[in-house]
């Protein structure tokens, strides 16, 4: 493995998530004061119902995990110049493919079971993002609008399996039968909600960050996603690393579909989660797509989601507030790095007109 610039440290890229989190609170804090509230107070309870006591915590923690996950997903994906927003698609089918084992009692430790879980959504996950990843990379057709048709045949497909071989016999709703013991994620502490996927949530954002900034193979695939015609040109096979880049991304995803049903619902349930996929975009964004960032802003996220009920019973500022302030923090992401280019634009063109 060579090393890529180990002594520099880009802060800009660092600090640009806290800087984006940092406005989405301030704008976010204006539009509740032009309501009649204070922000401050608004904020306390946004606050207190995230992180103020130990299930609060908790609670914040587990929808930080598949927020988090699917993130690194798109960011992988996105590394090599592909748009995956089929994250919510993949993320069901692991699903899928974590209950078709984690339902069958097998003669095998509970670590084994697991592990097979994992694996299979992550073979689930990964062939659902092949289709899309080979008409991308080889016959050039736009993933976006792919991925985006592929999530409503993933998701009417887990809920034709749901409502027929997958349903749980002797009752009427579309659910799976329940794992078997051996097949769920145990808790961190025990008595507590909180699962072992967090620690897999932090070990692969760690893994990430380390195949970005330290081997070839991450120098590789953000080389193809920066300029894929200088890439081809230096003799790069950038079709392979393409469909490589969108096959581990689905991967990823299915793996945060079976930790979450192997972790907190113990079955898989139709629709039980909505929206994770579009998420995970806004995650990667607010990221800046940095593995060790994405942390943060899963957290944020899964913080805002779990505080909003407590802020809006304390003051009445709707629970649907927080999607506001998601999407002002990852625009001032996304704009931010544009503002010196503009601002010395203008200084250039007030020179040009004294003169």
């Amino acid at each position: 493995m060579k090393p890529k610039n180990k002594g520099s440290i880009d802060y800009k890229r660092i600090l640009l998530p806290f800087a984006g989190i940092s406005a989405g609170l301030i704008l976010g804090g204006i539009i509740i004061a032009m309501q009649g509230v204070n922000p401050f107070y608004a904020y306390y309870y946004l606050l207190y119902g995230a992180i103020g006591n130990k299930q609060s915590l908790i609670s914040s923690l587990l929808k930080t995990i598949p927020l988090g996950i699917v993130g690194l997903a798109v960011i992988f994906s996105y590394k090599a110049g592909i748009f995956n927003i089929g994250g919510e698609g993949q993320f069901y089918l692991g699903a899928v493919g974590a209950t078709l084992v984690g339902t069958m009692p097998l003669p095998i430790p509970a670590l084994m079971h697991v592990l097979l879980c994992i694996v299979a959504a992550i073979v689930f996950g990964g062939l659902f993002a092949l289709l899309p990843g080979y008409l991308k990379a080889y016959k050039g057709f736009n993933e976006i609008v792919i991925t985006m048709l592929l999530n409503y045949v993933a998701l009417l497909f887990t809920s034709l399996l749901l409502q027929g071989p997958m349903q749980e016999p002797g009752t009427f709703f579309n659910r799976s039968s329940l794992f078997v013991p051996t097949a769920l994620l145990p808790a961190v502490f025990p008595g507590q909600r909180l699962h072992w996927g967090i620690g897999i949530f932090l070990v692969l954002a760690l893994l990430l960050h380390v195949l970005y900034r330290y081997t070839t193979l991450g120098f590789r695939i953000e080389n193809v996603g920066l300029n894929r015609r200088a890439s081809r040109y230096s003799g790069e096979n950038t079709k392979h690393l393409m469909l490589f880049s969108m096959i581990i991304s689905g991967s990823i995803a299915g793996m945060a579909g079976a930790i979450e049903v192997m972790g907190v619902n113990g079955r898989l349930v139709e629709n039980f989660i909505s929206g994770v996929g579009y998420d995970g975009i806004a995650i990667a964004l607010l990221a800046n797509l940095n593995p060790l960032m994405s942390i943060l802003a899963a957290f944020f996220f899964g913080a805002l989601r779990n505080g909003a009920s407590s802020m809006q019973i304390a003051t009445g500022v709707s629970s649907s507030f927080v999607y506001i302030i998601q999407a002002m923090a990852v625009l001032s992401v996304i704009t931010m790095p544009g503002i010196p280019r503009i601002m010395k634009k203008m200084k250039a063109r007030r020179v040009k007109n004294h003169a």
